[in-house]
Order: C-alpha cells, then structure tokens, then sequence
C-alpha cells in the first residue's frame, strides 16, 4: 500500500462578465484508492455543484464565477492498495464478455482515430499472444517511436499527429497507445492523474496522463510516456480521451495561471506504507468483475 499526500492549487483571472468552470482535480474514489481525507477550498463565495460518475468515478465540481481572481485549493490524503496480478496470467477479454461500460473504448474517438491505424496495428501486434504482454509490447513500442519534448503539441494534437511527428508529452503518448489498442478491440481509456516521481528535469509537479486498458476483467495501468512512477498515481479523471478527461474546462475570458501541485509519499512499515517504486507486476486500482458482468 501507498500512502499519498497530494496538493493542487489552480488560479485564474476571471474577465467580466464572469465565467463558467468545470473542474476535475478530485481525486476518484476507486474500488483500492481510498480518500483517506481531502479538503477543497474555492476563493470566491459561489455555489459549488458536485458529480461523480458512476462508471468511472470521475468526481466533477461545476461554478460560475464572477470577474476577479479565482483560486481553487485542494488537499487529500490516500491510500492505495493495488490488486497486483503477475502479467503472464491477465488475458484479453473477449468482446462478447466485455461489460457496457468498457465497450465505449473499443470506437474511435477525437484524439484516438483508431479506425486509420488498424492494418499497421495488425501488422505490428496481430501475430502477438493475447494478454497483458501484447499490451505492454504496444506501451513499448510506443515509448520507443515516440520522443518526450515538451511545448511539441497542442490541444488539436491527435494521435496521428503524434504518429507522423514522432514527438510529444505525456497524453500525445497517450493517445497513440490507446489509439492501437482499440484497433485490435482492446478496450483503453485515456486516464488522469500526478506525475509522482518524475525526472525533475522535465519541469515542475504536474497533471499526467497515462492509459488503463480492459484485459483481465480489470482495468490495468499502463505509463506509454515512461516519465514517472505508475504505483504512485493518484487516479483523478477518466475518460475516451483528453477532451474527456480535462483537470479544468472554461467557458469565457479567463487568464489561466500554471497549476501549482505537490505529490509526496509517507512510509511506516508498522503500518504497511511502501515508497511508490517501479514494478513489474500488473497493477489496477479497479476492483474488477465477473465475465460477462
């Protein structure tokens, strides 16, 4: 188990006549990431509407804001337990078995033009064994083609973007793994969380995106970008891909600051608390289910 202290604190400028924010920086309550305690503090005296999605555990916080600064300021304690499975033994799940809610990532969607890449997936991945391993072999392949270069990319970057100019940040990354594996009908989905452990060399703590693919039954985690530790991720937003998945979308003239986010490990043996460190195991935070369920 990890035990994660996690702050965020996001400021803007709001422009008259005000401006509308959805935000996704809480941290999702998943079957093996338990909330210990979180606090969330907004600048300006609004209402504050809250959603959490059923199926992914997505938590939402909705508000109007009025011309003037704005701050959000969040702060949790987790703990994370993840379900470990050594990876010769996760196997593809058949689309016949998949459940309703894992089937709206095996389409196409804005960033992951699955459908365009399917004869070069087939002809990289088609022959490989059906598990965890072809998965990762796609993580690789990916981490391998593709360059870490910051200020590469944009909001209107795709993954056939990425595929052509072989550079980009972490959900470039993301979106060209998960656009190969829905070419094969492996469910994946474009996953948010704190890039705990990254080389400090890339810049300050920031959001992260990494992938979570259905085999097994489970959602497993998979980092294409290989730029941090995935047993410390702190999940946040999930979804078919970045649009989905955004820490904050706006509706109006606002002047955006960088975020300022800090992500630290606390370890107790007495209590079973371990440091985030790199595995070789498969690991979920998701509880899993019965095929067919």
């Amino acid at each position: 188990m990890v035990h994660i202290h996690l702050a965020i604190d996001l400021l803007y400028g709001v422009n008259a006549p005000g401006a509308d924010f959805i935000f996704n920086v809480q941290a999702a309550h998943a079957p093996q990431q338990s909330v210990v305690w979180e606090e969330l503090q907004v600048s300006q005296p609004v209402p504050l509407v809250m959603h959490t999605d059923p199926a992914t555990r997505t938590r939402t916080l909705r508000l109007t804001a009025s011309p003037g600064p704005l701050t959000l300021r969040y702060r949790a304690t987790l703990d994370i337990d993840h379900h470990v499975s050594q990876p010769d033994s996760v196997f593809e799940t058949p689309v016949a078995q998949l459940p309703p809610d894992a089937l709206a990532y095996i389409y196409p969607s804005r960033y992951c033009q699955s459908d365009c890449v399917t004869a070069m997936a087939i002809e990289l991945f088609g022959q490989m064994p059906q598990g965890y391993r072809r998965v990762q072999a796609i993580q690789q392949w990916v981490q391998g083609q593709v360059r870490f270069e910051s200020n590469t990319s944009n909001s209107m970057t795709s993954a056939l973007d990425t595929l052509n100019d072989r550079k980009g940040v972490c959900r470039d990354f993301a979106h060209l793994m998960i656009t190969f594996c829905r070419a094969l009908n492996i469910p994946e989905r474009f996953t948010t969380a704190i890039d705990f452990g990254a080389d400090p060399a890339l810049g300050p703590t920031d959001f992260h995106a990494y992938v979570e693919a259905y085999i097994g039954h489970r959602w497993y985690i998979f980092d294409p970008s290989g730029t941090a530790i995935p047993m410390g991720f702190v999940r946040i937003g999930t979804g078919r891909d970045a649009a989905d998945a955004s820490f904050a979308t706006i509706f109006g003239n606002v002047v955006t600051h960088a975020p300022r986010i800090d992500i630290s490990a606390e370890t107790s043996r007495q209590r079973g608390w371990d440091m985030p460190v790199h595995r070789a195991e498969a690991l979920s935070t998701d509880g899993g289910r019965p095929a067919g369920g």
